[in-house]
């Protein structure tokens, strides 16, 4: 057993049981706030977006996005990706395994490497994937028998160093797509030893990677998965990696400040500057994807066979707001919005995500030169999103209701947000748009698996406040 999988081991803890804990004071466990009553929260207003500032307005307009070039025409031809060989770390995963199975269709050559830790964190915390996911071994098979291609598997921790070094010997990549890391905000404010580990298992991940690549496969691009959250808030336009700025009277372009939310957040910086280091450092190819919110369930090669099918969290540690705000509806339970609802991100397709990915793949960056893209398609606050899919339920005969919790996270709740995202549609990216007849579509295919819905893991239960040093442990 690795040294990370020996640390999960020791990381335990009850969810169904935390909550129906009581909060009382900082430095008990916060409880999951109750189903709402009248008394108790307000209710959203779907008008209430028409209460903005002017000026939060206008930004909002500008967000409409528009295609400038088309899908490269021969991007989903079965030999597009003749003669790459990708390494996807943490193709177990949401995005890692639509991302394996899109490529591999596509004529790349895939290898997997994961630890399967995500599955060992659910089985911890009590959660389960809304979709019934099959062992990485069985989708591997299966992928084989109904499409006839191969899909190397490597199952270990990139935080092994020697494993690491021998997959890459093995497979010897032509580009690293890393996105094995934990990847969820509040699971690294739960307690110390959650935290510690978000941040070691993520940088000390990342840097086995750079070093495997500089050792083991010089000419391998590396193909990095951010987050949109390192920028934060700022109260001023995010451009797309670096920012050019005039200080007493010179002038430089320099990466974009980082504000990251979390420790997860902040173990993305610390990510970014490692890698924009080495990349200077050893002459390294190497993109940097600042990927917002991801949110759907069905990619066409993930819909080919029940057994291939992609996993959906619901939870209100791994599951993002969307996807657990279209739950909620799906299974009458309020959707719940965190405090004022005006908190905006950046948010894509899942099937945009490995679009992504591949454009990534096939336009390497310059050795000693780090691209960043901001990958994303449309900007909603919240309250945006609920209002969405309030309407897109009621045409399908859902009758969604919206409750606001108080929030469990240190963040603005109403905020300047205003993020800029050309670079990848500008090498072809079509993106799909999050509209009503998406949703429906959405809502109809969550339905078919509402009966598997744990709905006391849909409300918060990890403050940022109130994270303690002492390990959250199993509850009886």
């Amino acid at each position: 057993m690795s040294a990370v999988a020996s640390s999960l081991a020791r990381i335990t803890l009850d969810a169904r049981a935390r909550s129906r804990q009581t909060t009382t004071k900082r430095g008990q466990a916060m409880r999951a706030v109750p189903v709402a009553t009248p008394r108790s929260f307000s209710f959203f207003k779907a008008n209430s977006l028409k209460a903005q500032a002017p000026t939060q307005r206008a930004a909002r307009a500008t967000r409409s996005f528009v295609v400038t070039a088309a899908h490269r025409p021969d991007a989903d031809a079965p030999d597009a990706g003749k003669g790459q060989r990708v390494m996807i770390i943490g193709g177990d995963g949401y995005c890692g395994w639509a991302t394996a199975l899109h490529l591999s269709k596509r004529g790349y050559a895939v290898s997997i490497v994961d630890n399967l830790c995500r599955r060992t964190m659910d089985d911890q915390l009590g959660f389960n994937s809304l979709s019934p996911i099959k062992g990485i071994h069985e989708r591997v098979r299966r992928w084989k028998e109904v499409t006839g291609l191969d899909i190397d598997l490597f199952v270990g921790d990139v935080c092994d160093y020697e494993f690491l070094g021998a997959a890459f010997k093995k497979f010897n990549p032509t580009s690293c797509v890393h996105f094995g890391e934990q990847r969820s905000a509040p699971y690294s404010m739960m307690d110390r030893s959650r935290a510690v580990f978000t941040q070691t298992n993520n940088v000390m991940g990342t840097i086995n990677v750079l070093y495997a690549i500089k050792e083991f496969a010089p000419d391998c691009h590396m193909v990095k998965l951010g987050t949109m959250g390192e920028y934060g808030t700022p109260n001023i336009d995010i451009e797309e990696g670096y920012i050019t700025i005039t200080h007493n009277g010179r002038t430089d372009t320099l990466p974009y400040p980082k504000q990251g939310g979390s420790f997860y957040h902040l173990s993305k910086c610390h990510d970014s500057a490692n890698m924009l280091f080495c990349t200077k450092a050893w002459q390294l190819s190497c993109t940097d994807l600042n990927q917002g919110v991801v949110y759907g369930l069905s990619t066409d090669e993930c819909d080919m066979h029940p057994d291939l099918v992609n996993r959906y969290d619901y939870d209100a540690v791994f599951g993002t707001a969307l996807n657990r705000f279209v739950i909620q509806a799906s299974v009458g339970h309020p959707m719940t919005v965190y405090g004022k609802g005006g908190q905006t991100r950046g948010f894509l397709n899942i099937k945009d995500t490995v679009r992504c990915i591949q454009i990534a793949c096939d336009n390497p960056a310059p050795k000693g030169d780090m691209k960043i893209y901001n990958q994303f398609t449309e900007q909603f606050s919240v309250n945006e999103l609920a209002a969405m899919i309030t309407e897109a339920g009621q045409k399908v005969g859902l009758n969604p209701e919206v409750i606001t919790v108080p929030n469990p996270r240190t963040e603005l709740e109403e905020h300047y947000y205003n993020a800029k995202n050309s670079k990848l549609q500008d090498l072809g990216l079509d993106p799909i748009l999050m509209r009503g007849e998406f949703l429906e579509t959405l809502l109809k295919q969550i339905m078919e698996y509402k009966d598997r819905v744990d709905q006391r893991l849909i409300l918060p239960g990890v403050n940022w406040k109130e994270s303690s040093s002492i390990a959250t442990t199993m509850s009886k």
